[in-house]
């Protein structure tokens, strides 16, 4: 169930989902009771909570007749990938190659994305059963992560207590 709200401090609208205790106002941060709140419509649609809502507010600004003119939340959604020139035109004519972007994009997500040389350091500590500095440097090694570097960053996460280190195993916190 949703309900169309309204805040008895700012006036502010909002739409809340189901029936919580207290409700919080996203504008002033008034937290009410639920059962306090002025409920000025209760639905099972979500997209018409959000009808009414906009339609509440189109009407306070005396905007309300060109409102009425607009389609639904629905239908707009709808139409939103026809509108405007497609992402391949808009990167040609920014004169960017859309196919290579195609392709960059497609490597970066067979590959898991990017993720940092830290974050190689981290995750040897967290993933290995025993992370000693030479499985750690291992580890990070095999992905691309300087031996060197992985050392300094196990340094760096004990000093800052992200980690601890006895008798040569390595934990993260």
């Amino acid at each position: 169930m949703y309900a169309v709200v309204g805040c008895s401090d700012c006036s502010m609208l909002w739409v809340v989902e189901g029936r919580p205790e207290t409700s919080q106002c996203p504008r002033c941060g008034t937290t009410r009771q639920y059962a306090k709140r002025k409920k000025f419509v209760t639905t099972e649609e979500e997209d018409h909570a959000r009808e009414v809502r906009a339609s509440m507010l189109a009407n306070r600004q005396g905007h309300g007749d060109a409102f009425a003119e607009l389609d639904s939340f629905t239908e707009m959604e709808g139409q939103i990938d026809d509108a405007g020139p497609s992402d391949e035109e808009y990167l040609e004519r920014s004169g960017i190659d859309a196919d290579a972007v195609a392709e960059a994009g497609e490597a970066a997500m067979d590959s898991g994305g990017s993720t940092s040389r830290k974050e190689r350091v981290r995750e040897a500590v967290r993933e290995l059963d025993e992370a000693t500095e030479d499985a750690v440097v291992d580890y990070a090694a095999e992905r691309g992560v300087d031996p060197e570097y992985t050392r300094t960053a196990l340094e760096k996460l004990v000093r800052a207590g992200e980690a601890t280190e006895n008798r040569g195993v390595y934990r993260l916190l």
